[in-house]
């Protein structure tokens, strides 16, 4: 339970750098994607990726991979600046020597393809997540601005027949009786079964 939580929570830091993201960066960002990452992140958003586009895919595939999807194609380069400047420290950097190296790759790619990019490394949950799990949430230069509430939507009820809903309870009641009733079987074969050893 607790690898489910870890993981819902770096999604979630991935998702809020997207948040924080104006469609000015995100559209920047595309802009400056080569033929090949450009043609990569058409495909995972399924058309042409405009900002609009980007957070529609991203709202959407949180859990399918297509929000990590795309801050992967968009923060290719960025990650592969920062391996550069980290040098033998870019498999598990301190927190010093990714401040040292952080503002350098936010000058080059911009602060909202930086958080998406140390996010990211916390999805997929390099050995320095914990060090840029605080980064992202107190560091001045990469901070991620709080997470908004968001509001909670009446739950949809859909108008149903009473017959209708009478009929599905009996089903079920059906059902759930044939179960017991196959479970009660099995469990006296079984002691049977050992009564006769």
């Amino acid at each position: 339970m607790n690898q489910v939580k870890n993981r819902l929570q770096a999604l979630g830091l991935l998702d809020r750098s997207f948040a924080a993201a104006t469609d000015e960066e995100l559209a920047t960002a595309v802009e400056a994607l080569d033929d090949d990452h450009r043609d990569a992140l058409t495909e995972v958003v399924k058309g042409e990726p405009t900002a609009d586009a980007i957070r529609e895919a991203t709202a959407r595939g949180r859990l399918d991979g297509t929000l990590e999807g795309v801050a992967l194609v968009l923060t290719d380069k960025a990650l592969a600046d920062c391996v550069e400047q980290l040098g033998e420290h870019a498999e598990n950097p301190t927190s010093d020597q990714l401040r040292e190296v952080l503002p350098g790759i936010v000058e080059r790619h911009g602060v909202a393809i930086t958080r998406m990019m140390l996010s990211s490394t916390v999805v997929g949950e390099a050995p320095a997540s914990a060090i840029i799990r605080d980064l992202l949430k107190h560091d001045e230069l990469v901070q991620l601005p709080p997470a908004e509430p968001k509001p909670i939507a009446p739950m949809y009820v859909p108008d149903v027949d009473p017959e209708e809903r009478a009929e599905v309870k009996a089903k079920r009641k059906e059902m759930h009786e044939r179960k017991q009733a196959a479970a009660r079987a099995s469990r006296e074969q079984a002691a049977k079964a050992r009564h006769r050893a």
